[in-house]
């Protein structure tokens, strides 16, 4: 036992500076742990979520003035110096973000004459202006009537009466896509409009007159796929008045049914803030009363993503208690392998919200699969994630209970019926790589899918060599082979939902380490020469998430972070590393970095939602990271 919680109380003088800094880590992550034994964290986005719930509110004419007024000073205080708004801290102008700002803080009461309004309308217009924004934001702006419908994707809600065989189904896009194409289906379909009380608009925005663009898909036009899809969306959007009454009236109420089945209470549809909104706005078109059960759960969902503080205020874009308690726990138990109060306490939380029987839509492609899976949110029954369960088993399973094995037994079966025909596993979904979905004028955020990725798999080959069952070998083999073939040729990996390479790296370094075959240290050790090729001069280790555009950035292009340090350490120590120099100097980089708060600090975000379009900081990797990794390195070097 690395600290027993006798010494807690101990005066510092009797610890070893790691010792030290390990201890009021500790103390911070206890203090923030919840009652009844979770963690939650912050899990902050840029700005454009902020900027959607001000969008909402005027929208539904449903406005919260202090709010929008606390939320303004949130988005005032985050533009950068090119004028605009970027999609992660320190990042380039992004249109979509920027004109989504503009509007929100327009509309909040922002004078267009006021500096950091012109700065911001200077930096649109030199950038070719809001009609070059993305489908999603003109989307939005189609809504508020300030481009014509011709502005977005032709997607009408009788696309839900495809049959499964058709090119375009909805069971073949990704969980995020369903859940927030099929409320818009509703909306586009009947050209909803907001009711916009004020009447504000952002004509200034444009270039052009927007009305009179006939060709805003004129940059869509990039290959064959691309612009077959782009002649049937015409061909459509031609055809849609000949379309009978009736079998729009049916596929309304098709779509209704399938996201109202889905609005999971106060949790929202699949708990994600672009699918909570859609919902909110489609019930309100269809019909439904404000006083209704439905509108007061889509409502309260929405406000369950509120953070305030102080004078600001801003909305996430989701919440991850889930996943910020499965990492917490970990952390607790490389401190005291046998789990004490807290970490009994998480454990429970964690058991408790194990997903076995509820419908799912992963049994629309395993059927006969029985359930076993966690959620990332607090509920999410429709949704449950692998790479969630496979990292809350994985831990579960190192705390050695001989109660928790059924528990155990349920998520590796489930985790193993989930593996893709590559070897490989995605986030939710089985073989979801129908990649030419990627070219339909609706998908210019190229996310649509949810293939296999190295970091996901990663984590189910962690769990399921830990827990070292011989029906689970064939699975482990295939999925060995995968990760060995997504190896970059610089040693790294690729990190689909955390950024980037290092993470990617740390992931699949910390399954192969459960699997103790030497055959793959040649692997291993490509991997820990190219993490110390990128460390900084300081000790630490950054990544931009500019090396999701430039690959030629992996490893590198900001400063070091605490939770990218964390990483790189232990990915180290996974792959055999106990003294190196490189890895020396990174746990003194996180000692000498701690806030006296004892927690680490910056600004930097450390995750991608979907690469190059959206991005995400999960507050609790810059402490339950760190002190993991610090105390692996203190069990390793119990004298240091």
């Amino acid at each position: 036992m690395l600290m027993p919680t006798t010494r807690y109380g101990v005066a510092s003088s009797v610890y070893t500076p790691l010792q030290e800094t390990i201890a009021a880590a500790l103390a911070a992550l206890r203090q923030r742990q919840a009652e009844d034994g979770h963690w939650c964290f912050e899990f902050e986005a840029d700005c454009t979520i902020p900027a959607e719930y001000i969008l909402l509110m005027h929208y539904m004419d449903d406005i919260d003035v202090l709010l929008q007024s606390k939320i303004a000073v949130y988005l005032r205080r985050h533009q950068a110096e090119h004028g605009g708004w970027a999609l992660y801290h320190g990042g380039q102008f992004d249109m979509s973000a920027s004109v989504k700002v503009y509007y929100a803080l327009k509309l909040a009461g922002d004078s267009p004459a006021a500096g950091h309004m012109r700065r911001a309308r200077a930096a649109i217009l030199a950038h070719g202006g809001a009609e070059r924004a993305n489908v999603f934001t003109r989307i939005t702006l189609a809504l508020f009537r300030q481009v014509p419908w011709r502005a977005v994707p032709f997607i009408p809600v009788e696309m839900l009466l495809l049959p499964r065989w058709f090119p375009m189904h909805i069971n073949k896009v990704a969980s995020w896509s369903r859940t927030v194409m099929v409320p818009l289906f509703i909306l586009c379909s009947l050209k909803a409009q907001a009711k916009n009380p004020s009447g504000i608009g952002i004509a200034e925005l444009f270039c052009q007159p927007p009305f009179e663009i006939h060709d805003y898909f004129a940059c869509a036009r990039k290959g064959i796929v691309a612009r077959v899809f782009l002649a049937m969306d015409r061909l459509g959007r031609a055809l849609e008045p000949f379309l009978p009454g009736a079998l729009r009236r049916l596929a309304i109420r098709r779509a209704e049914a399938w996201f109202i089945a889905r609005l999971n209470g106060v949790h929202g549809v699949n708990g994600i803030f672009p699918a909570m909104v859609n919902a909110h706005e489609a019930l309100a078109l269809l019909g439904y009363a404000d006083d209704h059960p439905y509108r007061q759960q889509t409502r309260q969902a929405l406000q369950n993503l509120l953070i305030e503080r102080g004078e600001e205020a801003y909305c996430q874009p989701c919440v991850s208690p889930i996943w910020d308690t499965c990492w917490a726990l970990r952390a607790l138990l490389e401190i005291t392998p046998e789990p004490e109060n807290d970490a009994l306490a998480a454990m429970r939380w964690l058991l408790e919200r194990q997903i076995t029987d509820a419908p799912g839509d992963w049994q629309e492609s395993r059927p006969d699969l029985p359930g076993g899976g966690w959620a990332f949110q607090y509920e999410n029954s429709y949704y449950p994630d692998l790479d969630d369960t496979a990292a809350v088993a994985w831990t579960l399973h190192l705390a050695g209970r001989s109660e928790d094995r059924q528990a155990l037994e349920r998520a590796a079966d489930w985790l193993v019926g989930m593996q893709s025909r590559d070897g490989g596993f995605g986030a939710y979904d089985v073989d979801n790589t129908h990649y030419y979905l990627n070219e339909i004028p609706f998908a210019d955020h190229k996310a649509l899918l949810d293939p296999p990725t190295a970091d996901v798999s990663a984590r189910v080959l962690t769990f399921l060599a830990a827990l070292n069952r011989p029906q689970d070998r064939p699975a482990i083999q295939r999925l060995v082979r995968y990760l060995l073939n997504q190896q970059e040729k610089n040693g790294s990996w690729f990190g689909r939902w955390g950024s980037n390479y290092i993470y990617g790296t740390w992931s699949v370094l910390i399954s192969f380490a459960e699997l103790c075959d030497t055959a793959l240290q040649p692997a291993m050790d490509r991997a820990t020469a190219w993490l110390s090729s990128v460390q900084q001069a300081d000790g630490g280790w950054g990544e931009s998430n500019d090396s999701y555009l430039d690959p030629g950035l992996a490893g590198q292009g900001q400063s070091s972070t605490a939770a990218h340090t964390a990483w790189a350490c232990l990915a180290l120590m996974a792959a055999g590393d106990r003294d190196s120099d490189a890895l020396r100097r990174g746990i003194q980089w996180l000692q000498e970095h701690q806030g006296e708060d004892g927690e680490w600090h910056d600004p930097w975000f450390n995750a991608p939602g979907f690469p190059r379009v959206f991005y995400i900081t999960y507050h609790g990797y810059k402490l339950y990271f760190p002190l993991w990794a610090l105390s692996r390195y203190q069990n390793l070097h119990p004298s240091a």
